[in-house]
């Protein structure tokens, strides 16, 4: 009997390897996905992302190591990493008020940007036309 229960801790430690080296790498990609963009929201998913895989990195160590106390960290992580989400989302969410309150002053609402954008700055589209040429 203690040979099958060898031969099946050797399993389960191989797994559990694999199974780590198969989280570093796409905690590798996410991060690269972190660097890249191309938008903040991708970015802001990509570092959520990477902590919950952290947390699962935690778990599967403290299975393979045999020690209780990883998943009190693993916990902890957990809320650390929810509370930066959130701080973070905050923080964009406030700089792209602030964005958009600059742009509403620089356009008034009555003001046509496609226009400034075109260069034709003062001229209107005559009557019957729009605003890129199309009737």
């Amino acid at each position: 009997m203690s040979e099958k229960s060898a031969v099946l801790e050797m399993i389960y430690r191989n797994m559990y390897i694999a199974v780590l080296v198969i989280l570093a790498v796409m905690l590798f990609v996410c991060l690269i996905r972190a660097v890249r963009g191309p938008r903040v929201a991708d970015r802001i998913v990509a570092v959520n992302m990477m902590g919950t895989m952290v947390m699962v990195m935690i778990a599967v160590l403290s299975l393979l190591l045999k020690e209780g106390f990883l998943v009190d960290i693993c916990l902890i992580y957990a809320m650390v990493s929810f509370l930066a989400v959130v701080v973070i989302s905050m923080v964009y969410m406030g700089v792209y008020a602030e964005r958009a309150q600059r742009r509403r002053q620089k356009y008034p609402q009555g003001h046509n940007r496609e226009a400034d954008r075109a260069g034709m700055q003062g001229t209107e589209p005559e009557k019957g036309e729009s605003a890129n040429g199309n009737s």
